[in-house]
């Protein structure tokens, strides 16, 4: 039984409250409010509560769901002329009570929604009246006001489009030509559609407000994304500013008939950092993720915008042929009526009914002397046709002017051979029809939202550094480490890259006080677009090969560890340094101290980094030695000996001006010793192929 009433109020949901109909674009409740204006429409505005109470009769959901539904409708301006508070889409302000607020059907809606000879009629709910399955809609409204609803087990979400872009896709289409269509918003902004993908459930669209830059202490935001409001965005703005995420002064808001929020900078703030800040932190940027589904044949469908325009534009020529065929049986039974009632005036046949003895010998004798006049007629002449002769007012016949009865109906000949045309050339006529449209109402729809494409903004890029990060003898880490030695600033959304003695790597999001234990290689805040190169020298296991790289820090995950040596147990890294760029990193020259090495012998190697080539962190490197190493220290760079006053060089050499705290001790280079004689070589003497040459 649960199983039961559940798919039954799940369907119910989907069918008759939630999802638009793919035919007329409309919800339920909004078909309903439009039938039930159309019934009531005479010309003048009706009060909102009392169009809510025709609707009632339609349905059964009370007034609370059709009156927002009326306003929603009301406040696109595209079905709808209101006249009172209908409150404001940019501060979102609500509208004022039913009582006080008016409405009456738009002139397109008039012309473009009704077409009661071809709509198709059920029973309302309680089977005193009658509604319309779906308006003949001959425009895709559905693309035109967007949709959105929450159904059982699904959401829909259809953003709005381009009036004018419609009805040109709607023709591109008509001529078998491509097109694109992309949405746009009363609320203007500028809108990113690379990843619009058809506005199927895969679409990804980035939408910003829109920044006036002009004065460099002044942020003024003219125009907000779709689905925010003034006071959402100054709410996020000052979210933003609480968490240390932006600086600013003040924020005023003038908004009225257009969106006017101002944010005043503090002295000394950055204006295009406080604009990355705000599309990152605020309300200023949203991601929207639309998916179309819509009910055709009693089921929802997914589909995109592109399929829904089509069918919607099939519709409409489906629409406007059932007219133009309606239209051709009037104007032919008018013209054979205005034939009948020309002959039958004309030839005095009238006479027979003061001649006749009965009713019914009046009848027949009429027939008999019509019959040589109708033999061309398009159908056959009834008793009925008869009928309504003989109720020809005597002043009509006394009054009748034969050159006005054969103009009226040559102008019916002339408007039928042009419906016949119409009709022989459906789709000419369908696009005089969109082009008609936007000839009559496509200047008050100018594109509001500005296409254009922008780049990603990190949060962390964006964020304010406004934080300290510091590391303690006790191996903790963080920006609230206070009585720890301060190693950058950072921001609260910085990311952290440590590397420890093991050769273990980690990026992790910073905190106020995080474990990294207390024997570093190195540890630094990791920013965007960092391209750092490490130089590495170490020992795989307690007595393996001492291997050299450079690597690029690469992809990662973070709170993952990424292992630098090869993870032997007992491996130990005997030198590490962290460069800029690669040419940097090239420059590094170090000396190899070997173990066990003869006293005399005893000398330092060079090992170059220049050699290397930059590859991935989990390369194995190139041999240095497959001798015990003792230690490895850098070789310090020289410079020119400067001259002095006499111009005599100094050869005191000039050391750097600094040394990263994680490296090792620098040790000066010894003398090297004299060569032993090559006929008695020693035991321990190097090759070159001890060094990977």
């Amino acid at each position: 039984m649960f199983g039961d009433y559940y798919l039954e109020y799940a369907s119910y949901v989907i069918l008759e409250r939630a999802v638009p109909h793919i035919v007329d674009g409309l919800k339920p409740v909004q078909r309903r409010i439009l039938h039930s204006m159309e019934r009531m429409d005479d010309g003048r505005f009706n009060k909102v509560a009392n169009i809510v109470g025709d609707t009632m009769k339609y349905h059964p959901h009370g007034d609370a769901s059709i009156g927002s539904a009326l306003v929603t409708l009301g406040q696109k301006g595209l079905l709808i002329d209101t006249q009172g508070n209908w409150g404001n889409i940019l501060t979102g302000d609500a509208a004022a009570a039913p009582r006080y607020i008016e409405a009456r059907l738009s002139a397109f809606a008039k012309e473009v929604v009704y077409s009661p000879k071809v709509t198709d009629w059920k029973l309302s709910y309680d089977g005193r009246n009658k509604e319309p399955v779906a308006l003949p809609v001959k425009f895709p409204l559905l693309l035109a006001q967007g949709a959105l609803g929450i159904a059982v087990g699904m959401n829909c979400l259809i953003l709005p489009h381009n009036f004018n872009e419609i009805i040109d896709g709607a023709i591109s289409y008509l001529r078998g030509e491509p097109f694109t269509l992309f949405p746009d918003f009363p609320t203007g902004g500028l809108l990113d559609v690379s990843a619009y993908n058809d506005g199927t459930g895969t679409s990804r669209l980035r939408c910003r407000a829109k920044l006036d830059t002009t004065s460099k202490r002044l942020i003024r935001i003219t125009e907000i994304p779709f689905g925010t409001t003034t006071e959402s965005v100054i709410q996020s703005i000052e979210t933003a500013m609480e968490k240390g995420k932006l600086k600013v002064a003040r924020i005023e808001d003038n908004t009225a008939a257009t969106a006017d929020i101002l944010v005043y900078l503090p002295t000394g703030a950055d204006v295009e950092k406080t604009c990355n800040a705000l599309y990152a932190f605020t309300e200023c940027q949203v991601s929207i993720s639309p998916k179309a589904v819509v009910i055709m044949d009693r089921k929802p469908v997914f589909m995109g915008v592109t399929e829904i325009l089509k069918h919607n534009v099939d519709n409409t020529r489906e629409t406007l042929r059932q007219e133009l065929e309606v239209h051709l049986a009037e104007l032919q039974e008018s013209w054979m009526q205005c034939s009948l009632e020309k002959i039958f005036i004309e030839n005095r046949i009238y006479k027979v009914l003061e001649e006749s003895e009965s009713w019914e010998q009046s009848i027949t004798e009429i027939g008999e002397r019509l019959a040589p006049f109708v033999v061309n007629f398009i159908r056959e002449v009834t008793r009925d046709d008869i009928i309504r002769l003989t109720e020809i007012r005597i002043k009509k016949i006394a009054k009748y002017e034969i050159h006005e009865a054969e103009k009226h109906i040559a102008a019916l000949e002339k408007e039928i051979d042009q419906t016949r045309k119409n009709l022989a050339q459906l789709t000419r006529y369908t696009i005089r029809w969109f082009e008609n449209l936007r000839k009559k109402y496509g200047e008050s729809w100018p594109r509001r939202t500005e296409i254009t494409t922008f780049d990603s903004i990190s949060r962390a890029e964006a964020a304010v550094e406004n934080e300290t990060l510091y590391i303690d003898e006790e191996g903790f880490a963080g920006y609230g480490v206070k009585k720890g030695e301060p190693v950058e600033k950072c921001s609260t959304l910085s990311d952290v890259l440590t590397i420890d003695n093991q050769g273990v790597l980690m990026v992790r999001r910073i905190q106020e006080k995080f474990y990294v234990g207390k024997k570093l290689q190195d540890i630094r805040v990791l920013r965007p677009g960092d391209d750092w190169v490490f130089n590495m020298i170490y020992r795989d296991g307690k007595d393996g090969i001492t291997y050299a790289k450079r690597f690029h820090l690469g992809g990662f995950t973070r709170d993952k560890e990424y292992q630098l040596t090869q993870g032997t147990k007992g491996s130990r890294i005997f030198f590490f340094s962290v460069h800029p760029s690669e040419e940097d990193s090239a420059t590094l020259s170090v000396n190899v101290y070997l173990k066990n090495q003869v006293k005399r012998l005893r000398r330092p190697i060079p090992f170059d980094f220049a050699r290397l080539r930059v590859k991935n962190r989990a390369v194995l490197g190139n041999i240095v030695t497959k001798n015990p190493v003792e230690r490895i220290a850098r070789i310090m760079p020289t410079a020119p000996a400067p001259e002095d006053e006499d111009g005599v060089e100094n050869n005191t050499n000039i050391l750097p001006e600094s040394i990263p705290p994680q490296l090792p001790p620098q040790a000066e280079n010894p003398t090297p010793a004299p060569l032993p004689p090559t006929d008695t070589p020693p035991e321990d003497n190097l090759t070159q192929l001890d060094l990977g040459l």
